[in-house]
């Protein structure tokens, strides 16, 4: 495996002179797209869906610490279109087939998994033993054995595991995260967190499909909710009743379209979190002893809003998923935090897996029993 340091980064230097001198001859912009300099680390985005393609991909542009290096797709017009609007290589274009070549593609030092829930584990892991570093899109994977595998291979292979939670990276996320760890209200007594919007497209879409996604409303977005809750607390949960509704099941033939769910902490804090493809929701709120604090909107990508029982929240906003690439980025680079770790995205899982089964059991409370408090996200 290549091992990310200072050293690697002479022969990019010196590939990037050679490339220079071509770039004289080319358009600007295409000089620009293909700029790389000493202290990145290279991308490849695996999957160019509407995430990749409208967020992850633009926000490459801005990047400190990563660039944009490679694309995997199964589409072969995608791969002259992003050839092109980004100035990427033929070689640095791989396919589901040939993917594992990448192993022996010194410009690529990342590989960010962004493919339907179904495929997360497979390509992390060979990603993984191709030994480069690896993003995965949130959930993690289909189930708890899954995210295991995945921790195993990286571990395994000595590269570094990120999952793709963006918000942990941004500034209204990282100042509620102080309040608890500061006590700046007190204890926190009760939290509610809303993640959900209305799917009124392609009933045929993979989301909504149980064998390509393992769920449907609390794999896509009940995450947030939960990861709210979570780090609104500042706490594991020790138990969840859950509960599902269903207001249009022609639609929803396959998978969850509504949730909720109710936490209990060790401090004695509770949460309820209600996560849904039917409904507009997006807000974060909690009481303390002191007072309270606010986020709405709490999961979007920008702008989100905050207040607390003092005033408002004001931060610069840029791309979450800027922020959170270089974040990963510093983590590899400078031995910096992993502010969204593997255990967490597992952490997750076994949560989401406790709901559905409070659920099959007609709303049961389910004990939840973590080894450590580790996955908090600093």
């Amino acid at each position: 495996m290549k091992t990310i340091t200072r050293r690697k980064f002479s022969g990019t230097l010196a590939r990037g002179i050679g490339a220079s001198a071509v770039a004289a001859h080319l358009p600007l912009a295409c000089a620009m797209k293909n700029k790389q300099t000493s202290d990145k680390l290279g991308i490849a985005l695996v999957g160019l869906g509407s995430y990749s393609t409208y967020q992850l991909a633009p926000a490459l542009q801005d990047t400190e610490h990563c660039f944009l290096a490679g694309i995997v797709t199964g589409t072969p017009a995608k791969e002259r279109t992003w050839a092109n609007k980004y100035g990427i290589p033929q070689k640095n274009i791989y396919n589901y087939k040939n993917f594992d070549s990448i192993k022996d593609n010194q410009d690529i030092d990342v590989v960010y998994v962004v493919l339907p829930n179904s495929m997360h584990a497979e390509f992390s892991i060979r990603a993984a033993q191709a030994g480069k570093h690896v993003i995965c899109e949130k959930p993690m994977a289909m189930n708890v054995a899954e995210c295991d595998t995945i921790i195993k291979a990286c571990d395994e292979n000595g590269v570094k595991l990120g999952m793709g939670y963006r918000l942990h990276s941004e500034p209204y996320t990282q100042e509620v995260k102080r309040f608890v760890r500061e006590k700046t209200f007190g204890d926190i007594l009760y939290v509610s967190a809303d993640a959900a919007y209305r799917s009124t497209g392609n009933p045929n879409q993979w989301r909504l499909n149980k064998k390509l996604s393992g769920g449907g409303a609390l794999v896509n977005m009940g995450v947030y909710a939960i990861q709210s809750a979570i780090y609104s607390t500042g706490q594991n949960p020790i138990s969840v009743s859950a509960q599902e509704y269903s207001t249009r099941p022609a639609y929803f033939k396959d998978t969850d379209e509504t949730i909720t769910a109710q936490f209990e902490f060790p401090s004695g804090a509770v949460a309820n979190i209600m996560t849904s493809h039917n409904i507009r929701a997006n807000r974060l709120y909690a009481t303390c002893e002191n007072g309270w604090f606010e986020l709405d909107p709490a999961s979007t990508y920008i702008p989100l809003a905050g207040r607390t029982s003092r005033g408002e929240l004001n931060f610069k906003q840029e791309s979450q998923q800027k922020l959170q690439m270089d974040d990963f980025g510093k983590h590899i680079l400078f031995d910096g935090p992993n502010l969204a770790p593997g255990e967490m995205g597992r952490r997750d899982m076994v949560i989401v897996e406790a709901v559905y089964k409070s659920i099959r059991e007609d709303g049961k409370k389910q004990k939840l029993n973590f080894e450590t408090d580790y996955g908090f996200g600093g």
